[in-house]
């Protein structure tokens, strides 16, 4: 039972690109919708590379969608997302395209059709900053990274 009803997303293939696929949920408890490459590419080590993916959104007001890796490139191939997760804004016209590096030791192929990503659609939460003089006190306080300890301090 699905608690939220879909976000419509308004998406455009751009031309040449009628035979890929939409994203899509791979299963029904999926969170992300894969997104497929439009381009043919060899991606060598270190390399990174902003993948077309021949489409086009128009985002509603108020949602951004979140370009994330794919997990199996990642553990397989080192391959992720530079800037995951990415955001593309609502007001976002142009085409989505996925920042790919490879981390691996070995260039990798990415051939049209390949399941590059993962889309989120995630509702966005603007903020207001007020200025002030003093911040309230915290256990933590300005104690910086790792500072509540490190791998011993996880449990058992």
């Amino acid at each position: 039972m699905h608690s939220h009803e879909p976000v419509p997303v308004r998406v455009k293939r751009l031309p040449g690109n009628e035979d890929l696929p939409l994203p899509a949920y791979a299963t029904d408890g999926a969170a992300g919708m894969d997104v497929v490459s439009a381009e043919n590419l060899d991606l060598a080590p270190g390399a990174r590379h902003a993948v077309a993916s021949g489409l086009a959104l128009a985002i509603p007001p108020g949602f951004e969608v979140q370009v994330r890796p794919r997990s199996g490139l990642a553990l397989k191939h080192g391959v992720t997302v530079a800037n995951a997760p990415g955001t593309i804004d609502s007001d976002y016209r142009g085409e989505l395209k996925v920042i790919l590096v490879n981390l691996g030791t070995e260039a990798f192929s990415i051939r049209r059709g390949d399941r590059i990503a993962q889309l989120v659609v995630a509702p966005v939460t603007r903020a207001s900053w007020m200025e002030v003089d003093e911040l309230d006190s915290t256990r933590r306080g300005e104690g910086g990274f790792g500072s509540t300890g490190g791998l011993s301090a996880l449990p058992g």
